[in-house]
């Protein structure tokens, strides 16, 4: 056994016994601390090594996602437990974290949608109507890729390599990356593509994936409406837009466990240019890491109901 997994069982052990957290408590803390494991990782360091202004580079991060503050702060709370443990322990000689900030809660970020709520909204939608499987297909890839409503709208037929998994997706500033996809979207980009064979389509747009009645690309304002409409048809009373479904992706990949390298490569952040991601991760662990925690992807989806 390594010291680092010694010490991480007996961090386990004094978050059960000493302090007697709840179950819940006590497996939220241990997901945390993986988290910070894996940025230290990515960081090169030592978690043990940490200063105050990687932890504040920690949280910048988890902000820079779009998770809640309510996470952040649960997640900064674990982070605080871990160093003081070390300190009770003797493992290190000054807590990091004495001083770092827990987030704000009143701070106004995008409401995410639970998980439920997503699978209402996409569920609302009726197959049998002639714009249901575009709009499937359509928030299928939207929440499946966490992609803004502006490359969602410019996503073309050629940008899709179902066989590999991928889309390939033109961001800020017209830079490009490489986007895992799940099962699940791909076959609803399968099936809608039929319809779409049948549609008369305007000259210029024919390469365009989401098209409108007239076979033109599709409006963002049009985007908004159509997901307004299936989350009032799904009962859901938050503000719901394209960019909650964003928020909502990387929210739950996060909570998932999932590498925050990987969700700062899905999401095209600008302060990460496409060549420093595939230093750390190549497209093959990219997809794996993504879709291991996507809660729909097909194949996790289908086992869980």
């Amino acid at each position: 056994m390594s010291n680092t997994t010694a010490i991480i069982k007996k961090y386990h052990t004094y978050i059960s016994l000493e302090r007697g957290l709840s179950g819940n408590s006590i497996e939220a803390y241990m997901t945390d601390l993986d988290k910070l494991m894996r940025f230290a990782g990515e960081e090169g360091l030592a978690y043990e090594s940490l200063t105050y202004d990687n932890l504040r580079q920690f949280v910048a991060k988890l902000h820079g996602l779009g998770i809640c503050p309510r996470s952040q702060a649960r997640i900064v709370s674990g982070v605080k437990s871990f160093y003081r443990f070390l300190v009770l322990e003797d493992y290190i000689t000054a807590d990091p974290s004495e001083l770092l900030e827990m987030p704000r809660i009143g701070l106004r970020l995008p409401e995410a949608l639970s998980l439920a709520e997503v699978n209402a909204v996409i569920d609302s939608i009726d197959l049998s109507a002639a714009e249901g499987p575009r709009n499937r297909a359509m928030l299928e890839v939207l929440y499946s890729c966490g992609l803004r409503v502006s490359e969602l709208v410019a996503l073309r037929c050629s940008d899709i390599y179902a066989r590999e998994g991928f889309i390939k997706v033109e961001g800020k500033g017209s830079k490009q990356r490489i986007v895992p996809i799940s099962d699940t979207a791909l076959e609803e980009i399968a099936g809608y593509a039929v319809l779409r064979s049948s549609q008369s389509i305007k000259k210029g747009s024919e390469d365009i994936l989401f098209l409108n009645r007239r076979g033109s690309k599709l409006s963002r304002v049009m985007v908004f409406l159509i997901i307004k409409q299936h989350a009032e048809l799904a009962g859901i009373r938050k503000s719901v837009s394209p960019h909650t479904f964003r928020h909502s992706f990387a929210t739950h990949l996060l909570e998932g466990g999932a590498n925050l390298r990987a969700i700062q490569a899905m999401l095209g952040h600008e302060q990460l240019t496409t060549t420093a991601i595939y230093i750390h991760l190549d497209r093959d662990s990219l997809r794996r890491e993504i879709l291991a925690y996507h809660p729909r992807n097909k194949k996790q989806h289908s086992t869980a109901t």
